[in-house]
C-alpha cells in the first residue's frame, strides 16, 4: 500500500484546512478555472465522439477496419463456387448488387435511376443521366421558352408513371452486419438459418422507407433475368448511412427467382469479361467477399477453388480496409486546433489561481513566518500552498467533468431520437483523464509562484505581530 510521507500528508491536511477556511476565495478561484477545464473536457469529448461517429458512418458503407475484401469477377461458376464455399462459415460474408423495381408492372418508377426521394425534382438530362428510362435534352426557341425533348435513340414513348419504386437490391451470403454494423430502426433483421423462402424477405434502409411510407406500393418485385415476379415481404428498417434507396435480402431467396447461371463449359474466354456468355446471371456485377481478420486459410481455400475453375488470379483483387489510418490525421489536426483554443481559456483560469494565490500568501505572511520560526521547513511551506492550488484544480476538474456528463445525458434525451448514434454513446474516459490533467496542470502553474513566495518569507517577519 502506498503511503504519503509525514511531510506530504501534513501539507495536504493543512492545505485542505486552508480551503475550508477561505471558501469564498476558493470558490472564486474555481470559477476562473472552471471554464478552462470544461473547455478541455468538452474538446476532448467532442474529438472522441466525432472520431467514433465518423468511423461508425464510414464502417456502415466501407466495413470495419482490418477486414479483407476480395472481389470475385462474374466469370463462369465463380458465384456458385464462392457461395458454396463460404455459406454458413463464420467470419466471412459475400454480397452482390442489382437493380430491382417494387410496385406496379409496366410503369415508370417514381424515382427512376434509384433517385433519393428527397431529390425527385432533379431532372435527368443528357446521355449520362441516371436510371433506365428515356433521356432528354433541353431545346429552347427564339423567345427563350425551353422544353425537354427525348434524345435520339432513347425511345419516343414514355411509360406512364405509376406506383413503383426502384431500389438497389443487395443480396447476401451470410450476415454482412459483422463487417458493416447497420443500426436497427424498426422491425427485425434477416435470419440466415433455415431454408430460403419463396417470398423474399427484405430489410430496407431509411432512404427506401421514405418512399414506402410516402406512397402506396403494391408488393410485386421485378428483377432482370427473373423467371417471374416474386412477392417480397418487408420485415425491418435499418440505417446503413446510404442516401440511395437500398434493400437487403438473402441471396438464396433471390436466386430462387433468377434464371440459372450459364454453365462453365458454355462460357467464353475470361479475356472477354464484358460478354454476356462470360457472366454468371446470379451475380452479373461480381461478388464482394469480406473476410474477418484471422481467416486467411478460408481466403486461400476460396482463391484456390476459383483459380481451379479458370478464374484468372489477377482478377481476384484483395485489399484490406484501413479506415482509421485515412482519417486519423485529419481528426488529429482538428483536435490540436481546438485543444489550443481550450488551452488559452485554461490560461485565464491559471491567471485567476495565481492572482488569488498571491493575495492569499500576502495575507498569511505572519502565519508562514511563525511556522518558519517553530522549525517548519521551507519545502513544507511551499507544499502547503501547492496543496491548496492542486486540490482546487482537482475539485474544479470534478465539477467540469460532472457538467460534461450531464450535458451528454441531456443531449441523448433531446437528440437521441434524431441522432441514433447518441443513444449508445457514453462519456469517453479520455475526456475525464484530460480534465483531471488540465486541473492538476492549472493548479501546478497557478500555485508555483505563490509557493515560492511563501517559502522565501523570512523568519523576522513574525516580529510584525
Amino acid at each position: 500500500m502506498i503511503r504519503l510521507s509525514g511531510r506530504y500528508r501534513s501539507a495536504l491536511i493543512i492545505g485542505f484546512q486552508g480551503i475550508r477556511a477561505r471558501k469564498t476565495r476558493t470558490f472564486l478561484s474555481m470559477i476562473s478555472l472552471f471554464l478552462g477545464v470544461l473547455a478541455v473536457v468538452t474538446v476532448q469529448a467532442s474529438a472522441v465522439t466525432v472520431r467514433t461517429l465518423r468511423l461508425a458512418d464510414i464502417e456502415l458503407q466501407a466495413g470495419r477496419d482490418g477486414t479483407r475484401q476480395m472481389y470475385v469477377p462474374p466469370v463462369g461458376d465463380s458465384a456458385k463456387i464462392t457461395a458454396d464455399t463460404i455459406k454458413g462459415q463464420p467470419g466471412v460474408a459475400a454480397s452482390y448488387s442489382m437493380t430491382a423495381t417494387i410496385g406496379e408492372p409496366k410503369v415508370r418508377a417514381i424515382n427512376p435511376g434509384i433517385q433519393s426521394f428527397e431529390h425527385l425534382n432533379d431532372a435527368m438530362y443528357g446521355p449520362d443521366g441516371g436510371g433506365d428510362g428515356p433521356r432528354f435534352v433541353m431545346q429552347c426557341d427564339e423567345t427563350g421558352n425551353c422544353r425537354a425533348i427525348p434524345m435520339p435513340g432513347s425511345g419516343d414513348a414514355l411509360a406512364p408513371k405509376g406506383a413503383a419504386i426502384e431500389v438497389n437490391l443487395v443480396a447476401m451470403v451470410n450476415d454482412i452486419r459483422q463487417f458493416r454494423p447497420f443500426r436497427p430502426v424498426s422491425g427485425i433483421w434477416l435470419n440466415f438459418d433455415g431454408e430460403p423462402s419463396y417470398s423474399p424477405r427484405l430489410v430496407i434502409n431509411k432512404a427506401a422507407a421514405v418512399g414506402f411510407t410516402r406512397y402506396r406500393i403494391p408488393a410485386e418485385m421485378r428483377l432482370d433475368n427473373a423467371i417471374a415476379n416474386p412477392t417480397p415481404r418487408i420485415i425491418g428498417v435499418i440505417d446503413d448511412g446510404n442516401s440511395q434507396p437500398t434493400v437487403y435480402a438473402r441471396a438464396d431467396e433471390i436466386d430462387n427467382w433468377l434464371l440459372p447461371p450459364v454453365p462453365a463449359e458454355r462460357t467464353q474466354s475470361p479475356a472477354e469479361p464484358g460478354s454476356k456468355a462470360a457472366m454468371n446471371v446470379v451475380s452479373g456485377s461480381g461478388l464482394a467477399v469480406n473476410f474477418a481478420p484471422g481467416h486467411g486459410e478460408l481466403e486461400a481455400l476460396l482463391t484456390r477453388k476459383l483459380v481451379a475453375a479458370d478464374v484468372p488470379r489477377e482478377t481476384l483483387n484483395v485489399s484490406t480496409i484501413e479506415i482509421r489510418k485515412s482519417i486519423e490525421r485529419e481528426l488529429a489536426i482538428l483536435n490540436y486546433i481546438f485543444l489550443g483554443m481550450a488551452g488559452l481559456v485554461l490560461l485565464i483560469g491559471v491567471a485567476g489561481i495565481l492572482n488569488v494565490g498571491l493575495a492569499t500568501v500576502g495575507e498569511r505572511v505572519e502565519e508562514f513566518a511563525l511556522r518558519r520560526a517553530v522549525g517548519t521547513p521551507r519545502v513544507l511551506l511551499a507544499g502547503i500552498v501547492m496543496a491548496e492550488t492542486l486540490l482546487t484544480g482537482l475539485l474544479t476538474s470534478a465539477a467540469a467533468i460532472g457538467v460534461a456528463i450531464g450535458g451528454l445525458s441531456v443531449a441523448r434525451r433531446v437528440l437521441g431520437s434524431e441522432i441514433i448514434q447518441l443513444q449508445e454513446m457514453t462519456f469517453p474516459w479520455e475526456a475525464g483523464v484530460a480534465g483531471v490533467i488540465a486541473g492538476l496542470i492549472a493548479g501546478l502553474l497557478g500555485g508555483s509562484i505563490p509557493a515560492l513566495r511563501a517559502a522565501r518569507i523570512p523568519i523576522a517577519t513574525v516580529m510584525r505581530a
